[in-house]
């Protein structure tokens, strides 16, 4: 039987401001990406939802992205080399502290928004934003956008990985993700991203919105756990994997090429 995944990006409320539905998501998802505090989330909230995160036995893992809270980590930051490492390895820091406190831990990493969208692009500074997070924890899995530079850096740094598709967003050619300010960018229609999600994994390949197949790594699918329909959409594609014979499983993490 084939086995897949299924992550969500969370713990982004802050304060007394609620984003999404991380409770109910953590009940369908098998892996969480906890915020760590500089694009969205705060003490309280990574508490909460790492508390959680143990109970319902759901894989936990950081998500770290640029300190721009007002932009929730969407708008593009010049921070490069180590600088832009060691804001990575801050957030782990923080994550794995309140894993811990959870009694729990973290086991994988995945950049947040603008951060993540550029590493796709650039390996030097993929490279510089795992290699922060690989000297806090040499033994992470670090989740990436598959068949980008995301993958390329992890290749390269011979470290645990796994490949990262999208439940509710549209692919370039390239496999990078559509701009989020142009039409048909984020999918809100449950039951078209179970489909897709099915047609993907069986397929073992992103598809484009021209149509075009790009193999790769399907370790993972994600939700954004801030969209509107995000629980609708976990349900659907959980219901869609299962209706097709495909187990969902905490993925194991892998390395070297594809």
């Amino acid at each position: 039987m084939t086995s897949v995944d299924l992550n969500a990006d969370m713990g982004e409320s802050f304060g007394p401001w609620v984003m999404g539905q991380d409770a109910e998501l953590l009940e369908v998802i098998t892996s969480a990406n906890v915020a760590c505090g500089m694009h969205a989330g705060d003490w309280d909230v990574m508490a909460a939802t790492m508390a959680r995160a143990v109970e319902t036995g759901t894989g936990i893992g950081a998500h770290p992205g640029f300190p721009d809270l007002q932009g929730f980590g969407r708008r593009r930051m010049q921070i490069a080399g180590r600088s832009l490492g060691n804001l990575v390895a801050y957030q782990l820091g923080a994550a794995q502290a309140m894993a811990a406190a959870a009694g729990g831990r973290v086991r994988h990493l995945k950049l947040h928004g603008a951060l993540a969208n550029i590493c796709s692009e650039d390996e030097a500074l993929a490279r510089a934003a795992y290699e922060g997070a690989l000297s806090v924890d040499p033994d992470i899995i670090i989740m990436v956008l598959a068949a980008t530079r995301q993958q390329s850096a992890v290749e390269a740094l011979g470290c645990r990985w796994a490949g990262e598709i999208f439940a509710d967003r549209a692919y370039n050619d390239n496999a990078t993700l559509v701009d989020r300010s142009l039409p048909g960018a984020v999918i809100h229609d449950p039951e078209f991203a179970a489909r897709r999600m099915v047609e993907m994994v069986k397929a073992g390949a992103i598809i484009t919105e021209s149509g075009k197949h790009i193999p790769t790594a399907v370790d993972t699918i994600c939700l954004h756990g801030d969209g509107k329909t995000a629980l609708q959409i976990a349900r659907a594609v959980r219901g869609a994997l299962a209706g097709a014979d495909i187990s969902l499983e905490v993925f194991p993490g892998r390395t070297g090429a594809f």
